[in-house]
């Protein structure tokens, strides 16, 4: 149940990224100065949309559409929840994998925007060097209740800090769903776990209607 209450979360908040108003700022802007920063716009944004507490999935798929791309690696995110498989795919089956894993992300945890209501972000200190290419921001999510651990790993590109995956409770997203998408891609290949994924996110769009 924590387990599953973890990756609801883990969800929860990189669906909430994708309502950050503005795209990413300059390309020199700080790891934690970035996480911050949509941290204060994604709240404020959840709690006063009521369509998307309500899981709107037209205005959601909007907003990933539109700027989930320039905050966060979901190529990368893909690649590794796909494992070594990966490089085996072609571009075609890649881009499938990667569409429907973002549609998966956002049915299946739509719900959990509706649990937003009056949490806070509190960005911890961030340790890392100035030349580090690679880190990882700890933040805590305050509200009723424990504090909630949510980190994330971002890498420095040439346009700026970007997301490639979120831990919260200690569960990393990618490394669960890369355990899901390996049994079924041992049972079925690359077209196998396609077909899985559009299954299962045409169930979830069933029960949401």
């Amino acid at each position: 149940m924590l387990r599953r209450t973890a990756l609801q979360l883990a969800s929860l908040f990189m669906t909430a990224m994708l309502l950050a108003a503005p795209v990413a700022r300059a390309a020199d802007e700080s790891p934690d100065g970035l996480i911050k920063r949509l941290a204060s716009e994604v709240l404020d944004n959840v709690k006063s949309d009521k369509s998307v507490q309500a899981g709107d999935m037209t205005k959601l798929m909007s907003l990933v559409d539109s700027q989930i791309m320039p905050n966060v690696n979901f190529t990368r995110m893909t690649a590794s929840a796909v494992g070594r498989s990966w490089r085996q795919a072609t571009p075609e089956q890649q881009k499938k994998l990667q569409d429907e894993f973002k549609t998966l992300l956002v049915r299946t945890y739509s719900g959990a925007l509706a649990q937003v209501k009056d949490q806070t972000i509190n960005v911890k200190p961030l340790r890392a060097a100035a030349a580090d290419t690679e880190v990882v921001v700890r933040t805590e999510v305050l509200g009723r209740g424990d504090a909630i651990q949510l980190d994330y790993r971002l890498e420095k590109t040439s346009t700026g800090w970007k997301i490639y995956d979120l831990n919260v409770l200690g569960v990393w997203l990618v490394e669960t769903y890369r355990t899901q998408f390996s049994q079924e891609i041992n049972a079925k290949g690359i077209d196998g776990l396609i077909i899985s994924l559009s299954e299962r996110n045409k169930t979830n769009s069933a029960k949401k209607s």
